[in-house]
């Protein structure tokens, strides 16, 4: 794995943690700048982690994505936001321990 996706898994990992969250998600746009977010559950509003990470990317102008890392316990997230702006992009399927369980 290089080191910038090792990166994403970290930063995943660490918002997971501190927030308490199910998920943990980071995004890499094509300017090598990272996104981080938690599952979002409010009343009005809910969101996965990755779909978090998705939006904040786009929000601060993204316009494409290099890779993705999901961490949690689910076995098929789902990754269409991932997709939508960055189709061709690997994304890592993480563990809550951070190992990589496959890439979509």
């Amino acid at each position: 794995m290089n080191p910038e996706d090792s990166k994403l898994i970290t930063l995943a990992r660490s918002s997971r943690a501190r927030n308490g969250s199910a998920e943990g998600a980071a995004v890499r746009d094509e300017t090598g700048r990272t996104y981080v977010a938690t599952t979002v559950d409010l009343p009005s509003l809910k969101l996965t982690a990755l779909q978090a990470a998705v939006a904040a990317a786009v929000s601060s102008g993204a316009g494409d994505l290099e890779a993705a890392v999901i961490v949690t316990a689910d076995e098929s997230p789902d990754i269409s936001a991932a997709r939508d702006l960055g189709p061709a992009a690997p994304v890592l399927l993480a563990a809550p321990d951070g190992t990589i369980r496959t890439t979509l």
